[in-house]
């Protein structure tokens, strides 16, 4: 069954097909997340997350497996096991979010650690 958003978004341009895909709080995070390891379990991805709900972390999952940002595999056994993986589709955004990085850091004049603390797979990119 393909997930279907309730609202369907009108998408205007290339920037903005872009921004839905990795834009917003959660995509790109879990996209550095899901870089940092080869395959991944939905608690192992909500305890990088620490403060996301489960129908937000399941929310955003749905919506980037139906944008082929993500991969989801199940085993039929029990209790259930389900694994998730960055498609190839998922891991060419990684250059662009390492981008963004690298321009927030030079266009913060170094004091964007002291706001915000940086998130551990930064430095994975």
């Amino acid at each position: 069954m393909k997930y279907e958003p309730k609202l369907v978004k009108e998408i205007m341009c290339p920037l903005e097909y872009g921004l839905d895909i990795f834009g917003g709080k959660w995509k790109s995070r879990i996209i550095c997340i899901l870089s940092t390891k080869d395959v991944m379990r939905y608690n192992e991805i909500k305890k990088e997350l620490s403060n996301i709900t489960d129908p937000v972390l399941a929310a955003m999952l749905k919506e980037m497996m139906a944008d082929e940002i993500i991969f989801r595999k199940q085993y039929n056994e029990i209790p259930p096991k389900v694994e998730y993986t960055l498609t190839e589709k998922g891991k060419s955004a990684l250059p662009i979010l390492q981008s963004i990085c690298q321009w927030s850091n030079q266009h913060t004049g170094g004091n964007l650690d002291k706001k915000l603390p940086p998130c551990r797979t930064c430095d994975k990119l």
